[in-house]
């Protein structure tokens, strides 16, 4: 099935948005990821909260660094174990009745939550268990959504239009830690959770509102195949491997950062729930004039060199901010860490769905979401570890035993950038790329 076509011609002032039911599903994503935000908002800082209260510690139960990876770890550990067969499934299924199944059933747990929290039985269990159903349904969702965007745009708007996805995504995470600091200061966390259940209305209306998108004609190979097939394509082909190196890397050392977020508020800041929002949508900020920035890239760079460069600079701002103790200075680092942050997942992922064929994007981009999803709570585990180290072995304060966590992965992450800069891998931006000639000797410099 060819893509959909545009409803508005070409020279559109509306760019990727003139094609009609991208557009209607562009706002739709837009509104729910604004009631993600403020949700995200609400369960980290009631854990948090509730974990850190002299009750709890006293209890001898894990302390907030520990339960924030616990948390991370209920919310993205099934892509880890599911992830594959939700690319199986998008491979397979109708990509647009997939995506409404999936919206309906998130929808379900974030009325669960909602009702958790005013029947006063949203404790940190609670939500563990039910953000633990949240991610085994974000196995099978993120994948169902990622093979639909192909299916709204013609090839050669593809990369606009996940371009554009990332600043949607990041302007509900300007708007949504915003409107989530102030409801919660206001209202209480309960009210917060009501208006994001209300928001996959506006997602499943744009949904229902595309045409039909059924999968490729299915080869009869078996589920088995096609699995080992897309781990051939990702891992023994020198571009997809070296794209699929960097996104691991930055969510391994890089994502921590959210996760610990609440505790730097507290522990570190000693502010509240306004702050908390207020950061993130900083971050969100910077991830938007991040996304409107990359227009500003000239079209002939190449993404090997701007992916590393993306993480080496993620990577120097996460130190950075990890080593602020003052607002003034953590604000600006946070602002860059956000514009960082899109620039390496954006281009990494335009460069994936570039490389790869439609018959086999729902798995490869599985594979790439089944580790990178994965990598997400090991590393806040892996940076409450070092806290928890600096704490009880260096004499470390609970705050600064969260900087000494997030900075010394913070600081890998920027080594590890520099270092795919200095090996570089022209097979990332095609295959005629490889053979073109673009020099593949070693050096820092060069890589610039």
């Amino acid at each position: 099935m060819a893509p959909f076509r545009a409803s508005l011609p070409p020279g559109s002032r509306l760019g990727v948005l003139r094609h009609r039911h991208y557009r209607n599903v562009w706002l739709g994503a837009f509104a729910s990821s604004i009631g993600n935000w403020m949700e995200l908002v609400g369960v980290q800082w009631v854990v948090a909260q509730q974990t850190s209260t002299p009750e709890w510690l006293d209890a001898g139960l894990p302390p907030p660094t520990i339960m924030m990876g616990y948390l991370a770890a209920a919310q993205l550990g099934p892509t880890l174990v599911l992830g594959m067969s939700g690319g199986l499934l998008a491979d397979r299924a109708n990509r647009k009745r997939l995506l409404m199944v999936t919206q309906s059933l998130l929808m379900l747990v974030a009325a669960s939550i909602a009702v958790g929290s005013h029947l006063g039985i949203a404790t940190p269990g609670y939500l563990l268990a039910v953000s633990l159903l949240h991610g085994i349904v974000m196995a099978f969702n993120v994948p169902a959504w990622q093979v639909l965007t192909p299916r709204l745009v013609p090839r050669e708007d593809l990369a606009k239009a996940i371009t554009l996805n990332g600043v949607q995504f990041n302007l509900a995470r300007v708007l949504g830690p915003a409107l989530g600091g102030i409801i919660m200061a206001r209202f209480g966390a309960s009210v917060l959770f009501d208006v994001n259940t209300l928001s996959f209305a506006a997602f499943l209306f744009a949904i229902s509102l595309t045409p039909d998108a059924p999968a490729p004609p299915h080869d009869g190979t078996s589920a088995w195949r096609r699995t080992t097939e897309a781990l051939s394509f990702v891992f023994h082909s020198r571009g997809p491997r070296a794209v699929f190196l960097g996104m691991f890397v930055f969510s391994l050392l890089g994502t921590p950062l959210l996760r610990m977020l609440p505790l730097f508020v507290s522990d570190v800041y000693h502010k509240g729930e306004d702050v908390f929002g207020l950061l993130l949508a900083i971050m969100g900020a910077g991830a938007v004039i991040g996304g409107l920035g990359m227009r500003l890239v000239p079209a002939w760079y190449p993404k090997h060199h701007f992916i590393p460069l993306a993480i080496t600079g993620g990577g120097i701002s996460i130190t950075v901010y990890s080593a602020a103790t003052s607002l003034w200075l953590a604000a600006p680092a946070m602002f860059f860490c956000g514009v960082f942050w899109l620039w390496s997942f954006n281009s990494s992922m335009a460069a994936m769905q570039l490389l790869v064929t439609d018959r086999m994007r729902g798995r490869v981009l599985a594979v790439c979401n089944t580790v990178v999803f994965g990598a997400m709570p090991l590393g806040s585990l892996l940076a409450g570890w070092v806290g928890e180290v600096a704490i009880g072995w260096g004499g470390a304060t609970r705050g600064q035993g969260v900087q000494a966590g997030v900075g010394v992965l913070g600081a890998v992450l920027a080594a590890a950038g520099l270092a795919m800069l200095t090996w570089r891998t022209p097979e990332v931006d095609a295959p005629a790329v490889a053979d073109g000639g673009l020099e593949r000797r070693p050096g820092l410099m060069a890589g610039l």
